[in-house]
Order: C-alpha cells, then structure tokens, then sequence
C-alpha cells in the first residue's frame, strides 16, 4: 500500500469520519484543564487546556465551513498541500496554503484564530493531505458549529463563490 493514499493514513493511524468532511483521530488531551473564567471566554465549565488530532482530507471531499470558540493550530504531515479558507470576525476571506512548498507561499504551520469561519481543501487532484490540528482551549464537540450555504450567505454575501463549494446545503444527521 502506498504511504500518499488516504487507504493508508486512514488505516495505519485508525482514523473516523468527521462530521465536517474528511477523517480524523484524537491523538492527545492535556490533563491540565482551564476554565471559562480564567479565558474570559464563552464556555460552559471546564475545558482541556489543549487537544490535538491528525486530520485528513482526499481532493475528492473538503472539510466544510464550521466555527471553534478555541484558536486551532494546523501542522503539515504529508501528502498534497491543503489550503485553508477562513472568513474571519470582522468578515474579510483570507486564504492559507498549508504545506511544504516555501517557495510558493505555504507554510508548515498555521493559526485560524478562535470564532473564524473556516473550511479546508486539498489543492491538488487524485491525493490527499494529512495534517494535525491543536485546539487550546481543547476541542469539544458541544462547541463545534456546523453552517449551511443559506446561513453564511445572510452574513457574508461577498463571498458566494467560496461559501457555495464549501458550506453545506444542508447540514448533516
């Protein structure tokens, strides 16, 4: 089996569906916890002080446009580079091209600050790209939102391209 297909990286690292495109694994959570008081943050309770997964998209799905209440740091593994579409608070569209290649642009490492809007894609067709992601405060899924095409395009009409082949038509069950 070839170490550039997602068949590999999915079996190998036993990766799951996500629920926003694409498969992930959980591969760690701190054991220090932080709390909504401490952040001046909107969270209910407690929260790790980080997680960390390794996320995979194919060129043949996108992880669609969702929102953290947590910064999420995206780390380069593998595989084809990966761009990162985010739309941030005060509505501007910025693009990061994650991977190797410094030389056009990409970067092995990325932020996509809390409360973004943010969606992914692999570049190049017929690969696909492994990555890793930290959240601090640790990801849960309680705090992980979902948006449809009508939704984002209510708020953010300037960016009907992007929001149509990245935003779900209807969200999942």
């Amino acid at each position: 089996m070839k170490t550039d297909t997602a068949a590999y990286w999915v079996s190998k690292l036993g990766l799951l569906p996500h629920p926003e495109g694409g498969f992930y694994k959980s591969t760690y959570a701190s054991q220090e916890e932080t709390t909504d008081e401490q952040l001046s943050v909107d969270f209910e309770g407690t929260r790790k002080l980080y997680t960390s997964i390794y996320f995979l998209l194919t060129s043949e799905n996108v992880s669609h446009f969702h929102r953290l209440k947590s910064d999420e740091l995206w780390y380069y593994h593998a595989g084809s580079s990966l761009t990162v579409h985010v739309i941030k608070e005060d509505g501007t569209y910025a693009e990061i091209q994650l991977g190797m290649d410094l030389e056009k642009g990409e970067v092995p490492q990325a932020l996509v600050p809390k409360n973004s809007i943010f969606a992914s894609s692999v570049k190049e067709e017929g690969t696909c790209s492994l990555v890793g992601c930290m959240v601090s405060p640790g990801f849960e899924f309680k705090d992980f939102e979902l948006f449809t095409q009508k939704e984002l395009l209510e708020t953010y009409p300037q960016h009907e391209a992007i929001i149509m082949k990245l935003a779900y038509e209807t969200l999942p069950e």
